[in-house]
């Protein structure tokens, strides 16, 4: 399955336009992650906790994006993006969204 951010793929044309796909995740963090993410906060930087959460999540999200694209017949997503919110004080939701195609080479 190709997976581009872009509109056109080189040497690929869209033969057809299947429509949205997306993969949703939501991640909580434990107890102890947030123990140790508020003391890090304290001296200021990268709180690791939550960027590897973070990256995890995504990476999951790709994967059910990828599923439900398949499920539609595609071969390919075009204009892959991200998007991101919380829930509650303890919660992320991790959006992988684009738009599911057949392509074809040149």
């Amino acid at each position: 399955m190709i997976v581009v951010t872009t509109e056109n793929i080189a040497n690929f044309r869209v033969k057809e336009t299947i429509g949205q796909c997306f993969g949703v995740v939501v991640r909580s963090r434990g107890l102890g992650g947030n123990l140790m993410a508020g003391l890090r906060s304290l001296v200021g930087g990268e709180i690791v906790e939550y960027t590897k959460m973070l990256e995890e999540a995504r990476r999951h999200a790709i994967d059910r994006l990828v599923a439900n694209a398949q499920t539609m017949g595609a071969n390919a997503i075009i204009m892959l993006r991200f998007d991101s919110s919380e829930i509650g004080q303890t919660m992320s939701e991790i959006v992988a969204y684009g738009t599911a195609v057949i392509l074809e080479p040149v």
